[in-house]
């Protein structure tokens, strides 16, 4: 189909023009599109209604690869009106994405088809709720704010309500109880103490914090940073407001986009704002940069809220850009007003030329940089109320063409982007644009220390021009080196590109570097930060080797994991000199020479099980386990075992039992190598049979897959084919029971089933997946056997005991 008809049909579904020209142009999305409005029958009928509904259908799809054959039958349920909202979509393709066969019945109870959640329903469950948690929210007020309406959001007969209604509904409950914010709800705003009086610290008291404190706030970069209040100001009433407000403190901020789940390289940003805070005994926000409706979402903030909570911290209150999208546009229009804004009409390519051209030459202003205050007042408001379509209009800040920092040269402002925004809905279709929000915003919450990485070096002198034309407050911007590894990638964009081929299973496989799929493997937060601190803060970036990270991993790992035994491709081996329905209990310690990880119970028996690796029938002098006619030790067994006979499958030649001595008579020499095992007892439930291990490896083959002259053919082509192995023929010994068992009465969430961490014996560190099946393992006290409940067990391979990763140079 021509580009030209493309464009039209895609504008028929409701894009503007502008947004259309860009879809045609992704030649990924542009097709998916295509086909799902043919399938709608959208093609030669126009549809704003339910466009917007078929666009979101097209652009998420390919994150779900196992639903791209059902786009069809979800475009013509679009069509029908069986799915009227984006959840209801999302939902859809979650529901399809493992399906070959689709159950009408099932598909239109799990995607909310026909129900209907009125005003009312949502009134009566908010009030519901609030009853439970009213004494909390009285005693917390707004702080309890976000996990009062996460609570909300949470009801199962609110699952399909409208969002923007249930946000209506909540704010107007929770000021009805609480009434407007005041002072109690400024966690800044305390009195300014006698800065005069001396604060007295013993020795001991002392040497306590510096253990506490990690070097890298003490020491190097960050121990140079300035002391709050000394940051000079183009007023100085400026800085005696904020030290009122802030009594002095380090006030710190995590500014993320929730346009994808934050990476390896986040969490160093994070260690640093929130241990700075932390380090001076002040204080730091997790504030939400949300700025640009059409990327971002809710359920990538949920994913952000979650991580950082994850790595041990708590942020002072959780803050949204989007929050003070009143009070920025009132600072627009002031700045137009002293003449540093203007509205202006060039496109992105007009703008370019003015600036240089790609030749760089001389820079020259646009005709629209000298309109009258009032004609460009009058615009913006228009731009305000939808009288202008994306592209047509932007406001720019009127600064210094001639500079050589190219953060001077007029910055847009404010754009026109008429998509609904995932907090606000659609009270808004002009967004303000990072350079103009991140400075203002930190002035509003008295940071005093923005902190930042170091493209944003150029970014710091037209930070400080905005509050310095405006007159407010003005923060320190700071840069340091940005953390990477190497052998991976980290760009949301091309991490999204990864799921959509099925080269990686999603967002959060345990291969890719995102925090979450870090978590997802297993790896304990506690390693990152010890990582984290390990590095250091300096001006230059840092390049990573996986293996650098994954000594951290291990270390942690080897002082906190228990040790049980478990065996791959397992061979029966049977002790023919003991007794029919022998059974021996053994106590093992939960960890070698450390008696304070306790110990546990297990069943020795007449058959047992070994490691398939750990017998050879070959002769081989270098192998020192077990072979015909030769002894090996049991770990945590007294006597050693021979083995007598080997059995074999008569069709295949494949080795299936081995029939072995248990050598219990005097002066049996000491074997020299001990293997694991797993017993065979019904009786107790072992072996403990697990469905599948995980054993992951480097997604690519190269340290640089990015690198044009080391994979001159791109990222895609340089994937490892064997990064993930599956191994389904694996027991392990009943310890895992009361290992998931003490996780169970301790979890809070009953979902962080990474935190079911062991270290299987002579083979690697260990975590449980979420594509486990625990069943309902939880009865009204929050305790039940696992045992009995457990379904399906899936391993995650954290890391191996020893280095073994290798890349290409």
């Amino acid at each position: 189909m021509p580009n030209d008809s493309i464009l039209i049909l895609f504008q028929n579904i409701g894009l503007t023009e502008s947004k259309a020209k860009e879809t045609v142009k992704n030649k990924t999305l542009a097709p998916t599109l295509e086909k799902a409005i043919f399938a709608a029958g959208f093609d030669n009928t126009p549809c704003e209604s339910t466009g917007a509904l078929i666009y979101a259908l097209a652009s998420t799809i390919g994150n779900t690869p196992g639903a791209i054959p059902h786009l069809d039958y979800l475009a013509i349920a679009i069509r029908d009106s069986k799915l009227e909202t984006t959840d209801q979509v999302a939902a859809a393709i979650r529901f399809v994405s493992d399906k070959n066969e689709i159950d009408e019945t099932l598909f239109n109870k799990e995607c909310g088809v026909g129900i209907v959640v009125t005003k009312e329903d949502i009134v009566k469950a908010v009030n519901d709720y609030t009853k439970s948690v009213k004494d909390k929210l009285i005693k917390d007020r707004y702080k309890f704010f976000g996990a009062y309406f996460g609570g909300v959001k949470k009801i199962p007969s609110l699952k399909w309500a409208n969002g923007g209604e249930i946000k209506e509904v909540v704010d107007s409950k929770v000021l009805e109880i609480l009434g407007p914010k005041d002072e109690r709800d400024a966690a800044l705003k305390k009195k300014l103490e006698d800065t005069s009086k001396e604060v007295e610290l013993t020795i001991a008291t002392a040497a306590t914090v510096a253990r506490e404190i990690p070097a890298m706030f003490t020491e190097g970069e960050l121990s140079k940073l300035h002391l709050p209040g000394t940051n000079p100001q183009i007023k100085p009433e400026l800085m005696e407001e904020h030290l009122r407000a802030t009594g002095g403190k380090y006030v710190t901020r995590f500014p993320p986009e929730p346009n994808g789940f934050l990476h390896i390289g986040h969490a160093k940003a994070i260690n640093i704002n929130f241990g700075l805070a932390k380090a001076h005994d002040g204080i730091c926000y997790l504030r939400f940069d949300d700025t640009n409706p059409e990327t971002e979402k809710e359920s990538f903030a949920e994913s952000i809220i979650e991580t950082v909570k994850w790595l041990g911290f708590t942020p002072a209150e959780i803050t949204y850009s989007s929050s003070y999208f009143p009070r920025l546009y009132e600072l627009a229009i002031e700045l137009i007003k002293l003449d540093k804004a203007y509205v202006c009409h060039c496109t992105a390519e007009e703008i370019q030329m003015h600036r240089g051209g790609p030749e760089r030459g001389p820079r020259s202003a646009c005709v629209h940089r000298d309109r009258p205050i009032s004609e460009s007042i009058e615009l913006f408001e228009k731009m305000k109320n939808g009288g202008f379509e994306e592209g047509e209009a932007i406001l720019r800040m009127k600064m210094d063409l001639e500079n050589g920092n190219p953060q001077f040269w007029d910055l847009v402002a404010y754009r026109v982007l008429k998509t609904p925004h995932h907090r606000t809905g659609t009270e808004w279709c002009i967004y303000p644009t990072y350079d103009y929000t991140h400075c203002l915003v930190d002035s509003f919450e008295n940071i005093t220390h923005s902190l930042c990485t170091s493209e944003f070096a150029q970014s710091r002198a037209s930070y400080y021009w905005l509050c310095d034309a405006l007159e407010v407050y003005k923060p320190v911007q700071w840069e340091s080196g940005r953390l990477n590894v190497q052998g991976t990638v980290l760009s949301k964009r091309k991490i999204a590109e990864l799921v959509r081929r099925g080269h990686v299973m999603d967002l959060d496989d345990p291969r890719l570097y995102t925090l979450p799929a870090i978590r997802r493997r297993g790896v304990p937060p506690e390693a990152v930060n010890n990582f984290i601190h390990n590095l250091g803060v300096t001006k230059a970036d840092t390049v990573i080797e996986i293996a650098r990270l994954d000594s951290y991993i291990r270390d942690y790992l080897n002082n906190t994991a228990l040790r049980l035994m478990g065996v791959m491709n397992p061979i029966k081996v049977t002790l023919e000199n003991l007794p029919e329905g022998f059974e021996m209990s053994v106590t093992v310690a939960n960890k070698p020479r450390d008696p304070s990880m306790g110990e546990r119970t297990i069943p020795f028996t007449r058959e047992i099980w070994i490691d398939g690796s750990d017998f050879k029938e070959i002769e081989d002098k270098n192998f020192y386990r077990l072979a015909p006619g030769r002894s090996v030790g049991l770990l945590n067994v007294l006597c050693p075992i021979t083995c007598t006979n080997v059995i074999k499958d008569p069709n295949t030649g494949r080795v299936v039992e081995l029939k072995a001595r248990y050598e219990d008579g005097e002066g049996f020499p000491r074997p020299t190598t001990y293997i694991q095992w797993v017993a065979e007892s019904p009786k107790h439930g072992s072996p403990v049979r697990v469905d599948e291990v995980r054993l992951f490896d480097n997604l690519f083959r190269h340290k640089n897959p990015l690198s044009i002259s080391e994979v001159p053919e791109g990222y895609l082509s340089d994937i490892n084919e064997d990064s993930m192995k599956v191994e389904r023929n694996v027991f392990v010994e009943i310890g895992i029971w009361d290992l998931m068992d003490r996780w169970a009465k301790a979890s809070v969430s009953g979902t962080d089933y990474e935190a079911i961490r062991f270290q299987l014996t002579r083979i690697g560190y260990f975590c449980l997946d979420r594509d486990s099946d625990l069943g309902e393992f939880r009865d009204p006290t929050g305790n039940g056997p696992l045992q009995e409940t457990t379904k399906k067990i899936v391993l995650n391979r954290t890391v191996g005991l020893s280095v073994s990763r290798t890349l290409n140079k």
